[in-house]
């Protein structure tokens, strides 16, 4: 005969896995529930990229120390900031190749970012009322100034000397101003600080001026 205190052990646990058996089905029901609500709440198509535009992309070569335009199709964004970034990284990016006629180690990751702001004027710093929070329509189409951040790695792997560190200065502006012809003048920084030279030689304290100076030949890859 099974002692009352075995029965009474028996049914608790019986109760015990009763209670487990249907919290786990609710449990797994819910879970089968949020799986088919994710689904349907996914998006059926692929996120929109940037199309495919034309940039001019003006190249260095080191032989005869020339600059020369080439023409790429590239995904641009619309956003003026994120387009400049977008042809300078391609610009590096051909310069890293093994081909390169302006080998430069870095790639197009040594561009940081690419701001653009308003470019100054001896009127406006002559002027010294503070601007409103709305921008005139001079800082909508007026000339703007380029800052291009680059990378503290690319600038300690660069090669030195006078030649070799101006073509690529000279070309990122040229570049730019092809691109966004609102671009007349550039600043550099590396790691988001002043420096007083690329490499040792070109000066990356002073204000470049980008000028119409794509050259009238082009090169298509």
């Amino acid at each position: 005969m099974i002692p009352r205190h075995y029965k009474l052990l028996f049914g608790i646990l019986l109760a015990a896995s009763v209670v487990m058996s249907v919290t786990l089905w609710h449990l797994h029901q819910r879970a089968h529930q949020r799986l088919i609500a994710g689904q349907d709440s996914a998006p059926t198509s692929a996120p929109e990229v940037a199309p495919a535009e034309q940039a001019t992309l003006l190249m260095a070569n080191d032989s005869d120390g020339s600059m020369l335009s080439q023409f790429h199709s590239l995904p641009l964004p619309a956003d003026p900031g994120a387009r400049a970034r977008a042809v300078l990284a391609k610009l590096l990016e051909l310069y890293s190749t093994p081909d390169s006629p302006h080998p430069v180690p870095g790639g197009g990751a040594s561009v940081l970012q690419v701001f653009l702001l308003p470019a100054p004027t001896p009127a406006a710093n002559a002027n010294s009322t503070p601007s409103s929070s709305q921008p005139s329509s001079e800082q909508q189409t007026g000339p703007q100034l380029a800052v291009v951040n680059l990378s503290g790695s690319f600038a300690a792997s660069h090669p030195s000397g006078i030649q070799t560190e101006t073509l690529t200065l000279l070309s990122i502006c040229g570049t730019l101003h092809a691109n966004l012809p609102r671009v007349t003048e550039v600043r550099f920084l590396v790691d988001g600080k002043t420096r007083s030279t690329l490499a040792g030689h070109a000066d990356l304290t002073i204000t470049y001026l980008t000028g119409d100076n794509v050259s009238s030949e082009a090169a298509h890859p």
